[in-house]
């Protein structure tokens, strides 16, 4: 079964658990570069993550992505990164995005403009564990195929595998990210998901 064939209502939640968490573990593979997918929450939940992933060698840049207010996410982004100890000259910032598929295409540019499509291998995504899976299914639509990803997603308190469904943020945000899945699968707007 795809993704672009499920009617969200009809789902359980260890369906849904597996749609929206499933399969989106660490490698723990190196990557040439870390992206952060910007939110108002970014620098407080994913940049430390982004900040340990870097001081363990996993990738030598990391690329800050998101634009959406007055002083640009991924400004505050490398701020935040600069003082847990990233050099500036380590961090890439891509600030005119304004969502998921704009953070990807606009990095793209970036990577392609300071290092080289043609030389990227893997990409490690940091984002919120409940948002990693359209990252990811956003990537493989607008990423070139040759380009594999290392995903480390963030978990907070309210929406985490365990207890999503147990509180109104975390019953929220995930059905709202299944909502999305759905329908940008079924728009084409990314690669379909097959479901096992």
């Amino acid at each position: 079964m795809f993704l672009s064939e499920l009617e969200s209502q009809s789902l359980d939640k260890k369906m849904i658990n597996k749609i929206i968490f499933e399969g989106m573990d660490d490698d723990g593979r190196n990557a040439d570069f870390v992206l952060v997918f910007g939110s108002i929450t970014a620098p407080r939940v994913r940049v430390p993550k982004a900040v340990e992933l870097y001081k363990a060698g996993r990738a030598t840049k990391i690329i800050m992505s998101g634009g959406t207010s007055n002083i640009p996410e991924a400004h505050v982004m490398r701020d935040t990164a600069i003082q847990s100890g990233v050099k500036d000259s380590d961090i890439w910032v891509e600030d005119k995005s304004t969502n998921t598929k704009e953070n990807i295409i606009n990095s793209r540019e970036m990577i392609d403009e300071k290092f080289g499509l043609e030389r990227t291998r893997r990409i490690l995504l940091v984002t919120n564990f409940f948002h990693l899976r359209r990252c990811y299914l956003s990537m493989k639509t607008y990423m070139p195929d040759w380009i594999e990803y290392s995903l480390s997603g963030v978990l907070d308190n309210n929406t985490r595998p365990d207890n999503w469904w147990t509180n109104e943020k975390g019953r929220i945000r995930v059905l709202n990210e299944l909502e999305r899945l759905i329908h940008y699968t079924r728009v084409k707007e990314i690669v379909d998901y097959k479901i096992n």
